[in-house]
């Protein structure tokens, strides 16, 4: 039906069905919080297994305070996340939700996204000012959960990729760190990405670097824990200036997008590799062309660009080139690729949520 409102006709049934989207947005935004408080105060967890559940039993398990849980259940269970029994009064958490929500080994663990959301969120006052200043913001101004929700929500898909698939699938590479060969993990973060490949692959030497000292701590941490230390270096580094090798696989993990030059990135990358050496470029899943990202994952990286990784591109960028933002397409990959010396560039393989591309001079 259409209606005249202020000379402007409109569709009330699509208002009335635009406004019913954004009460679910706004459901979920708030949603988002108190998830990341479900997680980080060990709710989902003493839910795990446990069988129905009041709420009273659950602030017990949990050790949390019963009138705060009371109205956490209610919202968990409008969503979706955890089924209630009428009859009883208890609430339950599916064993397939408890493995995406509680099960950090696991490769469908989204927990850590949690995390990420709700840390990139606090940014919303310096975000606002570049918007109307073309100014940015560095990794390293963010709150300090952004650091270890991105390990503890990339490091799932790592885990179940990684040396199964990603690896496999670039050009003489996997048998070349079998053997044991130089790599490089530049953007490493905590390490995550640099400590499975060292786990998997023993006869190879690893070395990660990143610009965020803070991180190279965690990950150098993580490397005496894991029993790795004797084989993996961590320092702090630029993308465009870490330590010669030669190195037989260079990899950028969800990074490239965030650096302010990552053309000279990638021209670095080609001066270190040894002869025949790969570079592997893990990106987040993105469309060709702009239409293609209408979709959950192209709703979430979008947003995720605006938050953070393009703030961080232009806060560092030394004018070589535009910010390439989460969603950037293979060919403006590819470019970079190209512009930086290694005109050999091809998606290798890729999953829902990711590309992974092969690029050699």
């Amino acid at each position: 039906m259409s209606t005249q409102a202020e000379g402007t006709r409109f569709d009330q049934a699509r208002l009335e069905a635009f406004l019913g989207q954004v009460i679910g947005d706004f459901g979920a935004a708030v949603s988002t919080v108190l998830a990341y408080m479900g997680d980080r105060l060990g709710l989902y967890k003493a839910m795990a297994g446990a069988g129905p559940l009041t709420s009273a039993e659950l602030a017990e398990r949990s050790g949390t305070a019963e009138r705060y849980v009371r109205e956490w259940l209610i919202n968990q269970a409008a969503g979706g996340y955890v089924d209630y029994d009428q009859g009883t009064g208890r609430y339950t958490l599916p064993p397939e939700h408890a493995m995406a929500l509680t099960d950090e080994d696991s490769p469908f663990f989204v927990a850590g996204g949690f995390q990420v959301l709700t840390a990139m969120m606090k940014a919303e006052p310096r975000i606002m000012e570049a918007f109307r200043t073309g100014g940015g913001m560095l990794w390293g101004e963010h709150h300090h959960s952004l650091f270890e929700g991105t390990e503890r929500f990339f490091r799932p898909g790592y885990l179940a990729h990684l040396s199964s698939t990603w690896i496999p699938a670039l050009e003489g590479v996997q048998e070349k760190l079998k053997a044991g060969a130089r790599v490089a993990d530049v953007g490493c973060g905590h390490g995550a990405s640099t400590l499975i490949m060292a786990m998997e692959y023993p006869n190879s030497r690893f070395w990660g670097f990143d610009n965020h000292a803070a991180s190279i701590e965690r990950a150098r941490h993580g490397a005496e824990q894991a029993g790795v230390a004797d084989r993996v270096t961590f320092e702090v580094s630029g993308a465009g200036d870490f330590p010669a090798g030669p190195y037989d696989l260079i990899a950028f993990f969800d990074c490239l997008h965030d650096l302010g030059d990552p053309i000279a990135a990638m021209r670095r990358a080609g001066e270190t590799l040894a002869p025949g050496g790969k570079v592997m470029v893990v990106e987040p899943m993105a469309g060709e062309h702009v239409h293609e990202n209408f979709n959950p994952v192209g709703r979430v990286y979008s947003g995720a660009s605006v938050l953070c990784c393009t703030p961080n591109a232009i806060a560092s960028s030394t004018g070589a080139c535009e910010a390439l933002g989460t969603v950037a397409s293979d060919g403006a990959l590819r470019q970079v690729a190209a512009a930086g010396g290694l005109p050999h560039f091809r998606r290798a393989t890729q999953t829902p949520f990711n590309r992974v591309f092969e690029a050699s001079r």
